[in-house]
């Protein structure tokens, strides 16, 4: 069969596809890869637009691989299943009276997935979700099951947790949950040199900060989203009006505008004039994870990178030059969000509290050179590609990003010496 990430701009041909649905399954595909000299990897959701998941040998679908555990109530731990959804975890989590505590904007990846690829959210008090784990359950390159966490093999742990999918199979997930909670959620237009100058007070003042600039214009739109407590008055939207924002403008109409921009890339500018002046302001409160979340059906590729936050004005003032002096057209918004630092050794996030921004192309449009000349954009300020979207950088040049790389590379030839779970990108990436 021929197998295709979400935006359709990888395929591959795997020899088998199987589906596994316990713990056993998974360690004895793997051996029998082994035996026939396959590799193996792992797909999720097909959310992340590099060739991680592609393959000629075994690849392992963990749909069937879904759902609870075990609960430690007294810790606000969970156990999951790796190829358990964000969105199937979201609901079991809030029957528990439990949350994560950050969240991305698409629900749809597995949890497995999710962190393998370093998925983060924003908030400068907060961290990426890969800093919530503190177990894994691990399916080895020689069939063993292991279960490690900060106690029972911490190299392996904090190696394999943002891990590419190249130590093992994660078949469990254990999480550090926070008690559910509410967000009071408030969306604005702004001007885009208002929004930079006023960033850190932005940040500082709110839990959750997220502004979406639209190209060819100097128009955003802020998301500001903050905690409240119990007995905050807030409400949420009217479901109507939710409907009219999320499915009927961000998504089909939204979907409408870039079909049209494919069709004729000269009138993007002022589509991005009215994309940006129909979401106006709106103020609600809601259960965090229904705020943090939103659909994203119209497909698109994307290039992301962390830059330390002092940079973001740079890196958006440079990015926006280019775009104004170059014939790329670019319907999509281009995203910043920011969070704290953690310690997780190839988190984007490691040691550093980072500016995040996220460059888009509507998947039937030719990005215009605008994927390769925000790289170079980054590359002057240390900027550290997100492990799901588009870049170009390899093991050399990850070396110097990342201070634990040299200890990637040797838990990764500890656990799998002959590169089972690898593929030409996970070489690419870490070496062979």
């Amino acid at each position: 069969m021929t197998w295709s990430n979400w935006a359709g701009n990888v395929t591959a041909e795997p020899a088998r596809v199987l589906e596994p649905r316990s713990v056993g399954e998974v360690a004895t595909a793997v051996v029998d890869a082994a035996d026939r000299g396959e590799h193996v990897r792992v797909a999720g959701a097909g959310h992340s637009f590099t060739p991680l998941v592609a393959t000629d040998g075994t690849l392992l679908r963990l749909d069937r691989l879904s759902g609870l555990v075990s609960v430690d109530e007294a810790r606000r731990r969970v156990r999951v299943r790796g190829g358990t959804p964000l969105h199937v975890l979201n609901l079991l989590l809030d029957g528990l009276g439990l949350a994560l505590p950050n969240l991305g904007d698409i629900d749809r990846q597995s949890i497995a997935g999710a962190i393998a690829t370093g998925t983060h959210g924003t908030g400068v008090r907060h961290q990426g979700i890969a800093a919530a784990v503190t177990g894994l359950t691990l399916v080895l390159a020689d069939g063993s099951v292991v279960s490690v966490d900060d106690s029972h093999d911490h190299e392996l742990f904090r190696a394999a947790t943002v891990g590419l999918g190249a130590f093992g199979v994660v078949a469990e997930v254990e999480l550090q949950c926070v008690p559910a909670f509410r967000l009071r959620a408030f969306e604005t237009p702004g001007r885009l040199d208002e929004v930079l100058d006023g960033y850190e007070k932005l940040v500082a003042e709110n839990d959750h900060v997220d502004f979406h600039w639209f190209p060819h214009t100097d128009r955003v739109l802020l998301k500001r989203n903050s905690r409240v407590t119990d007995d905050y008055p807030g409400r949420p939207q009217p479901r109507w009006r939710e409907r009219l924002d999320e499915e009927i403008l961000s998504n089909t109409v939204f979907g409408w505008l870039n079909r049209a921009a494919a069709v004729q890339p000269s009138i993007v500018p002022r589509l991005n004039q009215v994309s940006a002046r129909v979401l106006g302001s709106k103020e609600y409160v809601d259960t965090s994870w229904w705020v943090f979340c939103s659909p994203r059906r119209v497909r698109f590729r994307e290039s992301e990178y962390a830059v330390p936050r002092a940079s973001l004005p740079a890196v958006v003032g440079e990015l926006r030059v280019w775009v104004d002096t170059h014939d790329a057209r670019l319907p999509f918004p281009v995203e910043v969000r920011s969070t704290g630092a953690d310690d997780v050794w190839l988190s984007t996030a490691y040691e550093r509290e980072n500016a995040y921004v996220a460059v888009h192309q509507y998947h039937r449009m030719d990005d215009g050179g605008v994927f390769a000349a925000f790289e170079a954009i980054v590359r002057e300020h240390d900027g550290r590609p997100h492990w799901g979207k588009l870049h170009t950088l390899g093991a050399d040049d990850l070396a110097r990003l990342y201070p634990r790389f040299g200890d990637v590379q040797r838990v990764r030839e500890r656990v799998d010496p002959g590169g089972r779970f690898g593929n030409t990108h996970v070489a690419h990436l870490l070496g062979a």
